[in-house]
């Protein structure tokens, strides 16, 4: 596998439950056999859960966050050459499929957001919760972070991105109290000026002041929605009929991305009215008619599961047009 081998314990340090587990799994038995791409690999649980499962597949693991990597290395090791894992962006599937022909893709799994790991790490500096640096970074090797965002953006950028990235209502508000504030060194100090920002009876409302902002900034930092459409276009056009795709998302944002891109590969395509010809069907289908969440009981053992929502399509023919 390709990734540097880590002590047991770092492994232990980025594991944590995979959301849906269950329903993943089940998912993915009816594809052929082949290759499925884990684009966020993560801890590497949803992937070993699958090949734990399925004999007939192959796991391309993909993340960007280099303790990741090394941790679902570790933890995939027992499946052999079943199991494969890289350190890129999910955007860089198109490559990674043509560095490996002729290995049918018959799935691909995005489970998007932060994860535990990464949230409950401090020096990472993704947590309103726990002061730490301004950082946010999947990938250490970019030069973009979140105090460059924070202390650098014109204020009406940064209202605009988090208006865009989280929804927020005093998006306008919250830059402005930034801007003020600057240089802004520490998570915990920006978690305050955002909670200071809001009015008070807005505080009491949908957890942590905070949580919207940042939730924005780090969107901002890691370019998570401008790559999603691309690398989901992807991996459609590179899934064989009867291959299946589903994405995780945790906010709007993501599943609106998500919703508006299944509809184009599951509508028929329109036509001028009067020609006597009848649309061409669709390329693929919706294996659910709405968004699959997870049980009360998922729920309450991992309270951060309780955003998930699953979409997931079947690939029907293929983007080269063969069925």
């Amino acid at each position: 596998m390709g990734a540097t081998m880590m002590t047991s314990a770092g492994a232990e340090a980025f594991r944590h439950q995979p959301v849906l587990a269950t329903e993943v799994t089940e998912l993915f038995a009816p594809v052929p056999p082949g290759l499925v791409v884990d684009a966020t690999l993560g801890g590497g649980g949803h992937a070993a859960a699958l090949l734990s499962v399925h004999r007939h597949l192959r796991i391309l693991g993909v993340d960007r966050d280099a303790t990741a990597v090394a941790a679902a290395t570790e933890r995939l090791r027992r499946f052999g050459d079943r199991a494969e894992v890289v350190r890129a962006r999910f955007d860089e599937i198109p490559r990674l499929l043509d560095e490996r022909p002729g290995v049918p893709l018959v799935g691909a799994l995005f489970d998007l957001g932060v994860s535990s790991p990464q949230l409950d790490t401090a020096d990472r500096g993704f947590s309103f919760r726990n002061d730490g640096p301004l950082d946010m970074r999947m990938d250490d090797r970019q030069q973009l972070d979140a105090a460059t965002v924070v202390n650098t953006y014109p204020v009406d950028d940064l209202a605009r991105l988090i208006a865009e990235n989280s929804d927020e209502r005093y998006a306008g508000r919250v830059a402005r109290a930034i801007e003020r504030d600057r240089p802004i060194t520490s998570t915990k100090r920006l978690a305050e000026i955002v909670r200071d920002a809001i009015p008070v009876p807005a505080r009491r409302e949908g957890g942590h002041p905070a949580r919207r902002t940042f939730q924005a900034i780090r969107l901002e930092v890691n370019q998570e929605l401008p790559v999603l459409r691309t690398a989901l276009e992807a991996a459609l056009e590179h899934l064989v009929p009867a291959g299946r795709c589903a994405v995780l998302s945790y906010h709007s944002g993501e599943d609106r991305i998500t919703k508006e891109l299944f509809r184009s590969w599951t509508t028929p395509s329109p036509l001028p009215a009067g020609l006597p010809v009848e649309p061409e069907a669709p390329p693929a289908r919706l294996v659910h008619r709405g968004l699959v969440v997870p049980s009360a009981a998922e729920q309450a053992s991992n309270p951060r599961s309780s955003s998930a929502r699953m979409r997931a399509i079947e690939i029907i023919t293929s983007a080269t047009g063969n069925s």
